[in-house]
């Protein structure tokens, strides 16, 4: 039986040198996102706890033609839980989250929740046309399209390869 291959997003970092602030702050965001991911061994990648579990979401920025898409993950929301405003060169996306579980068989009782509150901000790579963004969330994934303006779409230049 042969195996279906799974696709993955492909995530761009900035291809610039970060300054020591921004580096900081991705340290920051990381422990806050993972607090528990300093401890315990590398080697134990399956371990997962339920009352740790991560709130921030996983955001893809990458350009798409003449828009630039931001996308999140944010399982178990809903659309009333989220927020995202946008200025000229930045986004931001908030929001809350509240999950609760509730399981009961015979001799067995359980009752979990797990909420938390987040903000994720990031520099858009391009000039945008911020009154002609949209958005749209779908199971679990909210996307926005951000249209560039026509001054960023001149400037992408092809360079022929000999």
């Amino acid at each position: 039986m042969e195996k279906k291959k799974t696709k993955e997003l492909l995530r761009v970092e900035p291809s610039k040198s970060l300054s020591p602030f921004e580096t900081a702050e991705r340290w920051f965001e990381d422990v806050f996102r993972r607090p528990f991911s300093l401890m315990g061994p590398s080697w134990w990648p399956g371990l997962r706890m339920p009352e740790i579990e991560e709130v921030a979401p996983s955001v893809d920025i990458f350009e798409d033609r003449d828009d630039v898409v931001v996308k999140a993950e944010l399982p178990g929301m809903k659309k009333e839980d989220i927020d995202v405003s946008l200025t000229d060169d930045a986004i931001t996306i908030s929001g809350e989250k509240k999950k609760e579980e509730k399981v009961e068989k015979k001799n067995y009782y359980s009752f979990e929740r797990s909420y938390g509150s987040f903000t994720r901000s990031f520099r858009l790579p391009t000039e945008v046309q911020t009154d002609k963004a949209k958005a749209r969330f779908k199971d679990g994934v909210l996307e926005i399209r951000i249209p560039k303006t026509e001054e960023a779409k001149k400037k992408e230049k092809k360079i022929l390869i000999e």
